[in-house]
């Protein structure tokens, strides 16, 4: 279910990206109104019920039991989840300006905001595929994960439902 999670995450960000592109060459419109509002409600939403799922049932084992290098892995991991909170709250605000037709374009200032989120965004996830979970794997017996993925399951029924994707204009 985490690596799941981190494929929307991967897809969101590139539909960031994409709109990025699209903003900076044909300004805003309706499409790029609509890609904002996706990439909102992802990263208000979804994202951080991921990160929850993280600092419940991945990081606390490998804090226990891992060694060293694992250890300050994980503090930096769970720093980045801080950190995201914070470069989030500064890559929201043009992406919101944007969605509600207050924005046609973004700055220099929005570009490098979205461009940290980003770019931190991609990193985390490679370190916690490359190295968090396998090394979760091979802690976590494996009846544990069942229950697992049925409390992640039960948390994202919180989520409010929403009407079938139309498919993006932006390329």
């Amino acid at each position: 279910m985490l690596e799941a999670c981190h494929e929307r995450v991967q897809r969101t960000l590139a539909l960031l990206g994409r709109l990025r592109a699209h903003v900076a060459l044909q300004g805003s419109d309706e499409s790029a109104r609509q890609a904002a509002h996706d990439v909102l409600r992802y990263f208000d939403i979804a994202a951080p019920l991921h990160h929850r799922d993280e600092e419940l049932h991945v990081f606390p084992p490998l804090l226990a039991e891992g060694d060293a290098a694992m250890v300050a892995l994980v503090q930096r991991l769970l720093q980045d989840h801080q950190d995201m909170v914070a470069e989030w709250a500064a890559a929201r605000q043009p992406l919101q300006a944007l969605a509600d037709g207050q924005a046609s374009a973004f700055s220099a200032e929005d570009e490098a905001a979205l461009e940290r989120f980003a770019l931190r965004y991609a990193r985390h996830i490679e370190d916690e595929e490359g190295a968090a979970y396998p090394a979760v794997q091979q802690l976590l017996p494996p009846e544990a994960l069942a229950p697992m993925g049925r409390e992640m399951a039960s948390r994202r029924q919180v989520i409010p439902s929403r009407p079938p994707a139309r498919p993006r204009a932006i390329p």
